[in-house]
């Protein structure tokens, strides 16, 4: 499957960029949301949409704990600072539905915050698609034999280890309760206008595939590949770089 995923990647990676452009042409604003259990692949998800994208015209929002400062404002401030501008696709590693998982599970939020949460979500959202925002929601799904498998690769990798965070740690025992929590929010906040959808990510690069194949036909943009270039001839010999001394180097030590 590598091979093939890696081709199949390209493709859909080429189709972005040409979604980007549309945006730009068209000012019309893109935001996606990832949500899912921990260890489903919200971020490689992220890293295989961005990392051929223009960054100037795309922006991933992964937003710490609220400060002591946030925490006092109405809930969804702080994400509002981060909504699309025109021309942008903004990408949400997690976002306001930590209130509705995350939070309950963990005892970060009361019942009263939780349900003025769910009862406030469909009017904000509203708002959003009201003023012109296209919103994607998706559910990354992994069963929970799979979710430890890849606790487990992380907990032995000292480059994935980074990623457990103590939250992640306890909410290993919460999965059932989480579930619960998913599937309340779903109810509470899908609508036609602001879906959610669920992508299985048992099998990452599967799901990677999958999802992305989606989002690509849920804004369907113009044809706009980038024109080929022709490049002219330099005049003359191509020059040397003849930095002053008055900068420190970089010692050459490859």
């Amino acid at each position: 499957m590598g091979k093939r995923y890696r081709e199949t990647l390209e493709e859909l990676q080429v189709e972005l960029t040409r979604l980007q452009r549309g945006l730009r042409s068209s000012g019309k604003r893109l935001l996606v949301i990832f949500e899912g259990r921990d260890t489903a692949g919200k971020g490689g998800t992220i890293k295989a949409i961005s990392e051929r994208l223009d960054t100037r015209g795309c922006r991933i929002v992964a937003l710490p704990r609220p400060s002591d400062a946030e925490a006092t404002q109405w809930y969804f401030q702080r994400y509002v600072a981060h909504l699309p501008n025109a021309g942008e696709l903004v990408l949400f590693d997690r976002s306001w539905y930590n209130r509705a998982v995350v939070e309950p599970a963990m005892g970060f939020c009361d019942q009263n915050q939780y349900e003025a949460f769910l009862q406030a979500v469909p009017a904000f959202e509203k708002l959003l698609v009201d003023d012109g925002i296209i919103l994607l929601k998706y559910w990354l799904a992994v069963d929970q034999a799979e979710q430890e498998q890849r606790f487990a690769e992380r907990a032995s990798d000292p480059l994935k280890r980074w990623k457990l965070s103590p939250v992640d740690l306890q909410a290993r025992h919460k999965y059932a309760e989480m579930g619960r929590l998913r599937d309340v929010m779903i109810e509470r906040t899908h609508s036609d206008r602001t879906p959610w959808f669920v992508a299985d990510f048992n099998d990452q690069k599967r799901g990677r595939i999958n999802l992305i194949r989606h989002l690509l036909l849920q804004v369907p943009m113009p044809d706009e590949s980038a024109p080929r270039v022709k490049l002219p001839r330099l005049k003359g010999k191509p020059g040397k770089e003849h930095v002053t001394r008055q900068a420190c180097r970089v010692p050459d030590t490859y």
